[in-house]
């Protein structure tokens, strides 16, 4: 019995350090998760000034619901954790409460049969009737391993006892952190339902300005043709300067060093999510429109500024409708970064990574948006910067 007891509290123990670490870890992910929802929230908060339903309102709210319903699952595993948990302490406490139940019944069975033998005859005179010395020193002997198994018992009991104390509170903890994380899941899913009703109005009202939005795109459109043409040039010229020319040592480093951070490369803003993803996309409220984007646009606070992703050399800096772009070479890969209203290097200046190198426009005519347009280049071929930067 003693040692079925010990098998499973080594067992209990195991899997109860194993759901320990994963309640942690959900844990984890659940502040991360709330900490991006609170940063779309106060982006969310910024253009409420303006009450007109407009593209990046909704792209905010999409965004915002997609956080929200990401954060209600991952509440729904960390309470399926805390049940986990739970129903092995429940366990424990049973396998705790029978030990006890045996070792008090036997304490009590020897308590009687010490009583009996008392009441028969003396301690004394039961070690003083030995036939011999031998067996004198064995009812000596006898005595004292009683004595012992009797203070085990009672030790085993009273360290039964605190165990049992400890998983009730144990179990009491989990009980208060399930009814806390059921709770704030009840919020969240009412605030879901709150904004799934903003964005079927927002659609609505979007819908009505189909002509105003296919401007815009229009123009959009128009700025970034005019971006990428404009890279693609200075791309070609560099090239035809190299042309037959190897690149340095130092070139070689660096181009190393970019490849093998790939999808561990700082993104270009502190904080911020991406709100226009690589490649051909649907419009969001435009039926039957597509995008084809060249890079990643990340959308961040106003005030914010653009950062470089790796050490490199500034090759170019020009305008773009009223906003600056800015290149950086990393050996033969190149990172751009377009829409900053003012530009904090210089052309043939070295940066080094997470250095700051310009602010982000903040558009007054489109709820303050700010957001950055950011690629990645090797050689004449474009990447995709979702797979370059960390997750």
């Amino acid at each position: 019995m003693k040692k079925i007891i010990t098998t499973y509290c080594i067992l209990f123990l195991a899997l109860t350090s194993l759901l320990s670490q994963s309640r942690s870890e959900l844990e984890r992910q659940r502040k991360e998760t709330e900490r991006q929802l609170e940063e779309t929230s106060k982006l969310l908060q910024e253009t409420q000034k303006n009450e007109t339903a407009t593209t990046n309102k909704l792209n905010l709210l999409n965004r915002d619901i997609q956080t929200r319903k990401k954060l209600i699952a991952g509440i729904s595993q960390e309470i399926a954790s805390i049940n986990d948990e739970m129903s092995l302490l429940q366990k424990e406490h049973n396998q705790l409460s029978l030990k006890l139940d045996s070792v008090r019944q036997d304490y009590a069975n020897l308590i009687r049969q010490t009583h009996y033998a008392q009441l028969q005859n003396s301690p004394l005179l039961f070690v003083l009737s030995a036939g011999s010395f031998h067996q004198l020193a064995r009812r000596i002997r006898y005595m004292q391993q009683f004595a012992d198994y009797r203070k085990q018992q009672a030790a085993q009991i009273e360290s039964l006892q605190k165990d049992i104390q400890s998983h009730n509170k144990r179990l009491e903890q989990d009980r208060h952190d399930r009814n806390a994380i059921l709770a704030k899941q009840q919020r969240e899913r009412d605030n879901l339902a709150r904004d799934e009703r903003k964005q079927k109005q927002m659609l609505k009202d979007l819908q009505k300005q189909e002509k105003q939005l296919r401007a815009n795109l229009k123009k959009q459109q128009k700025k970034a043709n005019e971006l990428n043409k404009k890279i693609d040039e200075l791309i070609a010229q560099e090239n035809k300067k190299q042309k037959g020319l190897q690149l340095t040592k130092e070139q070689q480093l660096v181009a190393g060093g970019f490849e093998k951070n790939k999808g561990k490369l700082p993104w270009p803003v502190e904080k911020g999510f991406i709100s226009g993803h690589y490649g051909i996309q649907q419009h969001p409220t435009l039926p039957h429109v597509e995008i084809n984007n060249k890079g990643i646009y990340i959308q961040t606070s106003a005030g914010s500024m653009a950062r470089a992703v790796y050490e490199g050399t500034v090759t170019a800096i020009f305008p773009v409708e009223g906003q600056y772009a800015v290149i950086i070479q990393h050996g033969n890969y190149r990172t751009i970064y377009s829409n900053l209203s003012s530009v904090k290097v210089k052309q043939g200046e070295k940066v080094s990574t997470k250095q700051v190198i310009g602010k982000i426009y903040t558009n007054p005519q489109e709820d303050n948006k700010t957001e950055i347009f950011f690629q990645i280049r090797k050689d004449t071929s474009i990447l995709n910067p979702s797979l370059w930067i960390a997750r």
